[in-house]
């Protein structure tokens, strides 16, 4: 009975009390329900913000926005709206009763403003908690290939491209080649077979890699990953294939496409599956060469393409394309036809000849034609004899000696991708950027001579930030271009004798540049007479032990330009010493710890010693007090750099010692450098450094001048091998309450790349850092900073 008495109390109380205390409550709880409100819209604000900002950043990134988040966002910022003008009319309305008193006579007034602001909270707290619920604003897409522009879609091409993909679908094929001249448009034909491949999703996953004529087997597993969306961590070659391997095998159907191969090529070496049913079912391959033997007999495909030259009409319409309104004046326009024809419907020679002579005058077209015209070198392997004429136009239609220089350069630097920072080293020795004063006006320089060679269509992009490619047909052409107009000697993929040199005596005397590329040689000659020669690069096979005699130096006393890498000697000769007028010297990969000669070589501007084996630099080094550029990258094993060395080098722009040297002491005078001498410096411009505790850092300002960075203070970091930006700041365990700070104020103005581990100082350790704001910020990761 009593259990009946308290359920009808209680129901009593539900149907008659509560519906007389909920509206009192509402009316009592008026400023607190109002206030409440305005928090709650102020916290989703803020929630809003951050998620905008990430959303931001994700877009900078290139990363693409998951759909809930902006419809999250526009549901917030309709809700903070609607709520902002809720309260203003609320505030209103506050005034006008007895000029803001506690009590307001209208009490239906504020009771209904008391019960709105209750039930908006509610929902803010429901927004505010559905956006907690969004871990990722965004994800990165995969990579898309370089796309293939529609103008290059041509009937007879379409016809390839159909025969490829019915190729493709069949399901007994896995192995396809593609073969013909160089130039002739294999690789343009391959990534409109991968772009269409995907878009008709016949594939999971669709990958491309370009091998070439000397397979880097890093950079081709390194392309391939870049598509399938990982990072390969493995050191060692074999690591990195193995990683690769298993990560494609996880592709229920995967397209690999190997562009421009030579000869056969190890599969198993790059860590791409065999395509066959014990294996990898579904895995096929689509590979191009200029030699058919290479495809069918080597590498075993099962159907070949060959891709011939274009139709006359249809060669016709590309060079429109690419020469524009010039062709269409009818003076010029007869000219411009036999211009095309010349080219014989090879599409590198189209291109580049119709790019070189858009916009020139009816006499410059008529030079183009009788240039093209006249006889030509034809036995080049795969080429065809007007392909090579066409470029020798390109190049002479060149704007200005240095444009012409820097590309012949482009052409003897490396058979692969070529490091834009190498041509930048060998540039400057030969003094080819004219008018700069300062290694940074150079820097600028050389950036406007790689657009504009990649405008002329005579670098190819790389998926290298850094690294640019030229085509193997027109680095023949350039290099012959080279060999007859500047004595340049180079060699390519042979095996060199000793005894070769000395028939060679007379020639010498005329060489101006030698470089000697991915080849064997088991000892190079005694007594060369080179007078003129002003570029020697050596790169022999990996592990070579090759022997430089003592006095090889001797009759090379103009050399500007020194590229000894990866040439494992246990000594350098001390000939190198005759080398007075040497101003680059590159040591890469050097195992001597034997370098005071060097020293002695006082015009030197730019000396690298990346990825060497040196311990301890030599004290001597402070004698080279014209050196502007001193490179370590990569120099692990180095421990010690004498007291005062670097303050010495007064006049260093570019001081490079990213995955080096840390040992820095805390200050002057002690056994190692210290970090203060960095002040002496001041024409430093660039510097990548590690800093493995920012208590090292000295009071003074001493990274104000910078413009190019990679500085990374806290033992946690890790270097990579190539950076995307610039100016990059990392920063780990770095307490913002110190004095430090402020002296880095600029180089956080200017960071592109802002990392930020550990960060302590209080909850206001950010704003600490942002004094003036982060207007050049393009990327921020934050992590394990609990008090932000």
């Amino acid at each position: 009975m009593v259990e009946i008495g308290v359920s009808v109390a209680a129901k009593v109380s539900e149907y008659l009390v509560d519906p007389v205390v909920r509206p009192l409550g509402y009316l009592f709880n008026y400023r607190t329900n109002i206030e409440e409100l305005s928090e709650k819209v102020e916290k989703l604000r803020d929630a809003r913000d951050r998620q905008q900002h990430s959303v931001d950043e994700a877009k900078r990134n290139g990363h693409e926005i998951f759909d809930d988040v902006p419809k999250w966002l526009t549901r917030a910022d309709g809700f903070i709206q609607d709520a902002s003008k809720f309260l203003e009319d609320e505030k209103a309305a506050r005034k006008s009763c007895l000029n803001g008193r506690l009590m307001c006579p209208n009490l239906k007034t504020r009771y209904q403003l008391s019960r709105a602001a209750r039930k908006k909270a509610g929902d803010a707290d429901q927004i505010y908690g559905d956006g907690l619920k969004i871990q990722k604003v965004a994800y990165r897409p995969p990579l898309q290939g370089i796309r293939s522009a529609p103008s290059e879609a041509l009937p007879s091409r379409l016809v390839a491209l159909n025969q490829v993909m019915e190729a493709l679908r069949e399901a007994n094929i896995n192995r396809i080649g593609i073969w013909g001249l160089g130039g002739v448009g294999k690789s343009t034909l391959v990534k409109q077979v991968a772009q269409q491949a995907a878009q008709e999703k016949l594939f999971d996953k669709v990958v491309m890699a370009s091998v070439l004529q000397t397979p880097d087997y890093r950079r081709i597993q390194g392309e391939l990953a870049d598509k399938l969306d990982m990072k390969l961590e493995e050191e060692s070659e074999e690591g990195r294939a193995a990683r690769l391997h298993q990560r494609m095998k996880k592709e229920k159907t995967i397209l690999v496409v190997l562009d421009d191969l030579w000869a056969e090529v190890d599969l198993e070496k790059i860590g791409v599956p065999y395509p066959a049913a014990d294996h990898h079912k579904g895995c096929k391959l689509l590979l191009t060469s200029r030699d058919k033997h290479v495809l069918s007999n080597e590498m075993g495909t099962q159907k070949d393409f060959r891709v011939e030259h274009l139709e006359e009409d249809e060669a016709w319409v590309l060079f429109k394309n690419k020469a524009r309104d010039t062709v269409e004046n009818p003076d010029l326009q007869p000219i411009a036809m036999e211009v095309a024809k010349e080219c014989a419907g090879l599409p590198i020679a189209i291109v580049t000849v119709a790019t070189a002579l858009k916009n020139k005058s009816l006499p410059a077209w008529r030079d183009a034609l009788q240039q093209l015209r006249r006889p030509t070198p034809t036995n080049i392997r795969g080429m065809d004899a007007k392909v090579y004429s066409s470029l020798e136009l390109s190049y002479k239609l060149l704007q200005g000696d240095e444009l012409k220089s820097f590309f012949l350069l482009c052409a003897i630097a490396s058979t692969n991708d070529i490091n834009i920072e190498d041509l930048f080293y060998y540039g400057m020795g030969l003094g080819l950027f004219r008018g700069t004063n300062t290694l940074e006006e150079a820097k600028n320089r050389i950036d406007t001579l790689v657009d504009n060679l990649k405008a002329s269509n005579l670098l190819l992009e790389t998926f290298h930030f850094g690294f640019v490619r030229i085509h193997d047909v027109v680095r023949i052409v350039a290099v012959i271009i080279a060999s007859e107009e500047y004595h340049v000697f180079a060699l390519q993929r042979t095996t060199l004798r000793k005894e070769d040199w000395p028939s060679m005596g007379h020639e010498l005397r005329k060489i101006t540049w030698v470089s000697l590329d991915q080849f064997d040689c088991d000892e190079l000659p005694e007594g060369l007479v080179c007078p003129k020669l002003e570029f020697f690069g050596c790169y022999p096979n990996q592990n070579s032990t090759m022997k430089v005699p003592d006095i090889f130096f001797e009759g090379m006393k103009q050399l500007r330009v020194l590229d000894f890498t990866d040439m494992h000697l246990p000594s350098l000769p001390s000939s190198l010493r005759c080398l007075e007028n040497l101003r680059t010297l590159c040591l890469d990969g050097c195992i001597s710890r034997d370098i005071p000669v060097i020293t002695e070589l006082k015009k030197l501007e730019i000396l690298t010693l990346r990825y060497s084996a040196i311990e301890e630099l030599p004290r001597e080094i402070a004698e080279l007090t014209h050196l502007g550029l001193f490179d370590l990258w990569g120099s692990s094993q180095l421990k010690v750099i004498p007291p005062h060395l670097i303050s010495s080098l007064t006049r260093i722009e570019t001081l490079r010692m990213g995955n080096s040297f840390t040992q820095w002491d805390h200050m002057e005078g002690k056994s190692n450098a210290c970090l203060a001498e960095l002040n002496q410096l001041t024409l430093l411009t660039s510097l990548d450094i590690k800093i493995p505790d920012a208590k090292l850092l000295p009071e003074e300002r001493v990274f104000d001048n910078l413009v190019r960075f990679k500085i990374f203070i806290g033992d946690v970091w890790l270097w990579e091998e190539s950076y995307k930006t610039d100016r990059i700041l990392k920063l780990s365990n770095f307490d913002t309450s110190l004095h430090v700070v402020y002296g880095m104020s600029k180089l956080l103005k200017r960071s592109e790349d802002l990392h930020l581990h550990e960060l302590c100082g209080g909850t206001d350790a950010v704003s600490k850092l942002d004094g003036e704001g982060f207007p050049t910020l393009k990327h921020l990761k934050v992590e394990s900073s609990p008090e932000i």
